[in-house]
C-alpha cells in the first residue's frame, strides 16, 4: 500500500490504516486516504476545475468559488463523527467522499468526483470505504440528498448492492439505506474489484505500444535482450528503445527520454541500474505511461537500502496511477497471434497454447518455460512477478477468469502476500478453469528475499487446507505441474474414478493398475494386455472397446514402442480412438513425456491431443488429480453459513469495553467470555473454581446435582486416561469423597486447583477453535479433543467465510471422525448441532479480528446436541487484514 510521504504533517489521530491503493474501473491506480488540513489548496483547485453543472449538482447552488470557511470545515474533521476521504493520482484530488454523523447510528453521506475522471468508479470506491469506516464507529445507516437530475450519483447508490429507499421532497431525492454488508453488496464489490484488476492486467499483457528504457547497443545488457526478443518475436505493436546515448538500436529510432516517445505508452520496460529507477519512474508518470515492467535488480532482495528503495518505488508508481510487474522480473509473454509479445529474457517464444503460467523469481521463469517447451505444451500468457511488490498471482488469476485463450492455470508460488484474497479468487477461477499450484516454502519460515510478506504463525497444513478449500490442484514440483496441466488443457475432465487400462505389456499393465489403484481410482476394465507384436488394428479395436464401455470414465493406454513394428501407427490408433470419445485419455509411452504433436491438434493448440507420460505412475498421478478436481468442480459447494440469533453489536461492546481499559489486549474472564459468545448464540456452561471442600459442596448445591469435580491444570484437562476428574457426583457426600481423592492424588503434581460444573450427557469431547493470523486472517480448526489432537495432531482447518458444505467437510476431514458417527455401534452425535456451533465460531471470527484466539474445549457432542463446557478467549487491538473487506491493493 502506498502511504503518505513522510514530509507531510499529519494531524493528531490521523488514521493511517484507512489509506489504500485501489484499482479503478479503467485499470489505473488511485490512492485513497483520509483528508488532511493541508488539502485546502487542493480542494480549491479541484472545485475550480469542476463545471457549473457539477457544482450545482453537488451544492444545490452555483458556488463558483468555495469560501475559505467552507474549505476549512471540509478539511478539518475528527475522523470519527466527521470523516472525509479523497482519491488522488500524482497528488491531484480526483474525488471526495464524506459523512457527517446526524444521530448515534446514522450519518449523511456526500460525494464529489472530478468531471475529468467520471466513469472510473471513484464514487463507488469512496462509498465502499466510507461504509466500512462508519461501521467501526457504530453507524449502521447512511442518508443522502441528491437532485433528481444527478443520475450518476443516484446510480452510485442504486448499484452498490444496498437496499435503498427513496423519497422525493421539495424537488430533492432523499435516500436511506443500511450499510451492513449484504450478500448482494459483497457480490457487487467483488465483481467490481474483479473487473478493475482484470483490466489492469490486460493493459500489461496486451499493450499496443512498448518502450524499453535502458535498451543498450551492447548485446550483453539486459535492456538489449528485452528489445531484441520483442523484435524477433515480431510483436504486432510499436516498440521504442529509450537511450540518450544512441540514435538507433537494432534498427529502431532511440529516444532520449520516455517523454520523447511519440504517443501514449502502454508498457514501459525499465532496465536501468536500481539507483536510476526512481527517476525513470517519475518520468514515466509525467509521460502518462500506463504500467511498468521493472527488470532491474538491487531492491528488496538485498535488504537494507534496497528495502527502502523498493518501498519508495511502490509509493511513487502507485501514487502516479501505474501498476508494477517486478522489480527483478524475468518478464511477460503473450503468445496470441494478434499480439506476439515477448517482453522477457526468453530468447524464443513458447508454442501457442492455452495454459496460463505465473512464476515469481527469474530462475523459476526460465525453468518453467523450458519445461513447457520440452513437452510441446502451448502457453497463452506468462508472467514473472520478481519481487512481487504489486502485480501478483491474484491479479493474473483475475485476468485469466475472463481470458478465452486460457483453459488452465499454473502458478509456482514462493510466497503469498494475501492468502484470503487468493482463496477467494482461486475458488472463482477454479469453478471454470483448473488452477494448479506448486507449493514451495510457504510457511512460518519466511519468504524469498525482496518479497513483502507478513509473518505467519500457522503451520503449513493451514496453507494446504486453504488450497483444498478453494479447489486448487496442489502439486509438489514443476514436473508434476506440467504432468497435470498437459492433461487438463488437452483432454476432457474425467466423469468419475473408473479407469480402463490397455497396453502391450503384462508387466506394464500391472504396474499401471497398481499406480491407478494407489491414487484412489478404480480399474473397471482390464488391464487388457495385447501381445507385443499386436497390430495397429488390434490396438484400435481394444481401445474402442474400452472407450465404449459404460463403466469406464478414463482410458490409460501404455505400450513399449520398440517392441511394435509400426509404433507411429499405434500412436495414430490411440489418437483416433480418443478423438471419437468424450472420455479422458492418457498414454504411457516409455521414455516419452509431453503433449502429442500430431495433427489432431488445431492451430491454437486445442483438440484431443494426447498427454504422454514416461512412466505409469506419472500418468496415474495426473489422472487422479484431474479426477479429484472434476469432483470438486461438479459438487454442491453449499451456501454461506448465516446462523440465526446473532447480535454483533453486543459482542462488539464486550470487546471494545475490554480494549478501552486494556488496549494491549488480554484474556477475557469467564463472565466476559460467556457474554461475548452468547451474542453469537453460543452458550458456555458455567463452572465455579473452588479451593476447599466446603466451597466445592456449596458450588455443587448452587449448580444442582449431579456435578463434575475436575482439575483446572492445563496438564490434566481433557486428557483421556488421566484421573483429573470425578463425574456423576449426586450428593454432598460424593463431592466430599471426590475432593479427598483428587486432592490426595493431584497435590504432589501441583495440579490441585479444582472446579465444579454441572454433569453433562455422556458424549464425544471435541475442540473447536479460531486463531487470528497476521497473514491468513481467521483460521477455524476442529478436532476430537484429547490425544487425537494433542498427540497425533489430528486437527483440520478452514478459512472463513465458510459454507454449510465446508463446515460439514471440516468435521469429516479429521481421522477420528468415525467416533462421531457411530463407531463400534455407538449412537452418532448430533452432527447438525455440531455444524451449527462451528458455523457460529466461523462467523464471529470473521466478523471480529479483535479476537486473537478462541478455544472451545471441551465441546461435548452427543446424540441430543452439543454443550460447550469450557471456553477461553483472548482479544487484542484490531490489525488490518490482508483482505479487509473493502477494495485495497496489498
Amino acid at each position: 500500500m502506498c502511504t503518505m510521504s513522510s514530509d507531510v504533517e499529519l494531524p493528531p489521530g490521523y488514521p493511517v490504516q484507512w489509506e489504500a491503493d485501489v484499482v479503478l474501473r479503467d485499470g489505473s491506480v488511485g490512492h485513497l486516504r483520509p483528508i488532511l488540513p493541508s488539502d485546502e489548496e487542493g480542494i480549491h483547485s479541484f472545485h475550480a476545475r469542476q463545471s457549473d453543472e457539477s457544482i450545482y449538482l453537488r451544492f444545490f447552488a452555483p458556488l463558483r468559488r468555495l469560501s475559505d470557511r467552507d474549505v476549512h470545515r471540509f478539511t478539518h474533521v475528527d475522523y470519527m463523527d466527521r470523516v472525509a476521504l479523497v482519491i488522488t493520482v500524482s497528488d491531484e484530488i480526483l474525488g471526495i467522499g464524506r459523512y457527517d454523523r446526524i444521530s448515534p447510528t446514522s450519518a449523511e453521506v456526500a460525494f464529489n468526483v472530478s468531471d475529468h475522471y467520471q466513469g472510473r468508479g471513484i464514487g463507488s470506491v469512496l462509498l465502499e470505504h466510507l461504509a466500512a469506516i462508519a461501521q467501526e464507529f457504530g453507524i449502521t445507516r447512511f442518508t443522502a440528498e441528491v437532485l433528481p437530475q444527478n443520475r450518476r450519483m443516484l446510480t452510485v447508490f442504486s448499484e452498490a448492492g444496498y437496499e435503498v429507499s427513496r423519497k422525493v421532497e421539495d424537488g430533492i431525492v432523499a435516500l436511506h439505506f443500511d450499510i451492513e454488508p449484504t450478500d448482494r453488496s459483497k457480490a457487487v464489490a467483488m465483481s467490481r474489484e474483479h473487473r478493475a484488476e482484470a483490466i489492469s492486467v490486460s493493459r500489461i499483457l496486451r499493450p499496443r505500444v512498448v518502450a524499453v528504457i535502458g535498451a543498450g547497443r551492447s548485446p550483453h545488457t539486459m535492456g538489449h535482450h528485452f528489445l531484441k526478443n520483442l523484435l524477433e518475436a515480431e510483436f504486432t505493436g510499436e516498440v521504442h528503445p529509450v537511450n540518450r546515448k544512441a540514435k538507433a538500436i537494432l534498427g529502431r529510432t532511440a529516444y532520449d527520454t520516455i517523454g520523447d516517445v511519440p504517443g501514449p505508452v502502454d508498457l514501459a520496460v525499465i532496465a536501468v541500474p536500481a539507483a536510476k529507477v526512481l527517476k525513470v519512474v517519475d518520468q514515466c508518470a509525467e509521460a502518462g505511461v500506463a504500467a511498468l515492467l521493472i527488470v532491474s535488480a538491487g531492491f528488496g532482495e538485498g535488504g537494507g537500502e534496497g528495502d527502502e528503495l523498493q518501498a519508495e518505488l511502490v509509493r511513487r508508481a502507485r501514487g502516479s496511477g501505474m501498476r508494477i510487474v517486478g522489480p527483478n522480473s524475468f518478464g511477460i509473454i503473450n503468445t496470441h497471434p494478434g499480439l506476439v509479445l515477448n517482453a522477457s529474457l526468453s530468447p524464443t517464444m513458447p508454442p501457442v497454447g492455452h495454459l496460463g503460467l505465473f512464476a515469481q523469481s527469474g530462475a523459476l521463469g526460465i525453468a518453467v518455460l523450458a519445461s513447457a517447451a520440452r513437452r510441446n505444451l502451448g502457453i497463452s500468457t506468462f508472467a514473472s512477478a520478481g519481487n512481487r511488490v504489486d502485480v501478483s498471482g491474484n491479479d493474473l488469476m483475475q485476468y485469466w477468469i475472463d481470458d478465452d485463450e486460457t483453459n488452465a492455470v499454473g502458478l509456482y508460488l514462493e510466497s503469498m502476500g494475501n492468502p484470503r484474497k487468493f482463496s477467494r479468487i482461486a475458488r472463482n477461477l477454479g469453478l471454470i478453469k483448473p488452477v494448479i499450484v506448486v507449493q514451495s516454502g510457504i510457511s512460518a519460515y519466511g519468504a524469498p528475499p525482496g518479497h513483502r510478506v507478513r509473518r505467519t504463525k500457522v503451520r503449513p497444513a493451514v496453507f494446504g487446507a486453504m488450497l483444498r478449500q478453494a479447489g486448487v490442484v496442489k502439486v509438489s514440483n514443476v514436473h508434476q505441474l506440467f504432468d497435470v496441466a498437459q492433461l487438463m488443457v488437452h483432454q476432457p475432465l474425467p466423469a468419475g474414478r473408473r479407469v480402463a487400462i490397455v497396453g502391450n505389456s503384462a508387466a506394464l499393465g500391472a504396474l499401471s493398475a497398481g499406480a491407478v489403484a494407489g491414487r484412489g481410482l478404480t480399474v473397471t476394465h482390464g488391464p487388457v494386455n495385447l501381445p507385443s507384436d499386436a497390430t495397429p488394428k488390434e490396438f484400435s479395436e481394444a481401445l474402442t472397446t474400452a472407450f465404449e464401455n459404460p463403466d469406464v470414465d478414463s482410458v490409460l493406454t501404455c505400450f513399449i514402442p520398440p517392441i511394435v513394428a509400426h509404433d507411429e501407427e499405434v500412436t495414430d490408433a490411440v489418437r483416433t480412438a480418443a478423438r471419437g470419445s468424450d472420455k479422458t485419455c492418457v498414454a504411457t509411452f516409455l521414455g516419452m513425456r509431453g503433449v502429442d504433436s500430431s495433427t489432431s491438434m488445431d492451430e491454437g493448440g486445442t483438440g484431443q491431443a494426447i498427454p504422454i507420460y514416461a512412466m505409469p505412475e506419472d500418468a496415474a498421478y495426473a489422472l487422479a488429480k484431474a479426477t479429484k478436481y472434476a469432483e470438486w468442480r461438479n459438487k454442491d459447494h453449499g451456501v454461506p453459513v448465516a446462523p440465526a440469533g446473532i447480535n454483533r453489536r453486543v459482542a462488539e461492546d464486550v470487546v471494545h469495553t475490554v480494549l478501552s481499559v486494556n488496549p494491549e489486549g488480554r484474556r477475557l474472564d469467564p463472565d466476559e467470555t460467556r457474554a461475548l459468545l452468547r451474542a453469537y448464540g453460543i452458550e458456555v456452561w458455567a463452572s465455579r473454581s473452588v479451593t476447599t471442600v466446603d466451597e466445592a459442596v456449596e458450588a455443587a448445591e448452587a449448580i444442582g446435582y449431579p456435578v463434575v469435580l475436575k482439575s483446572t491444570a492445563p496438564m490434566l484437562r481433557h486428557q483421556g486416561g488421566i484421573t483429573g476428574v470425578r463425574v456423576d457426583l449426586a450428593n454432598a457426600q460424593s463431592v466430599i469423597e471426590a475432593w479427598g481423592s483428587l486432592h490426595e492424588r493431584l497435590s504432589p503434581l501441583a495440579a490441585g486447583q479444582l472446579e465444579v460444573q454441572r454433569m453433562a450427557t455422556p458424549g464425544v469431547a471435541c475442540l473447536v477453535s479460531s486463531d487470528e493470523d497476521a497473514l491468513f486472517g481467521p483460521v477455524v480448526s476442529f478436532g476430537v479433543a484429547g490425544l487425537p489432537t494433542e498427540l497425533l495432531d489430528d486437527i483440520a482447518h478452514r478459512i472463513p467465510p465458510l459454507t454449510d458444505v465446508a463446515v460439514s467437510e471440516l468435521i469429516s476431514s479429521v481421522k477420528a471422525a468415525p467416533v462421531l458417527h457411530g463407531h463400534r455401534g455407538s449412537t452418532p452425535v448430533h452432527r447438525a448441532a455440531l455444524a451449527d456451533l462451528i458455523a457460529r465460531v466461523s462467523v464471529i471470527s470473521d466478523d471480529m479480528p479483535e479476537i486473537v484466539s478462541m478455544r472451545l474445549n471441551p465441546v461435548n457432542a452427543h446424540p441430543g446436541g452439543v454443550e460447550v463446557l469450557g471456553a477461553e478467549v483472548t482479544v487484542g487491538p484490531m490489525g488490518r487484514r490482508t483482505d479487509p473487506g473493502r477494495r485495497s491493493l496489498t
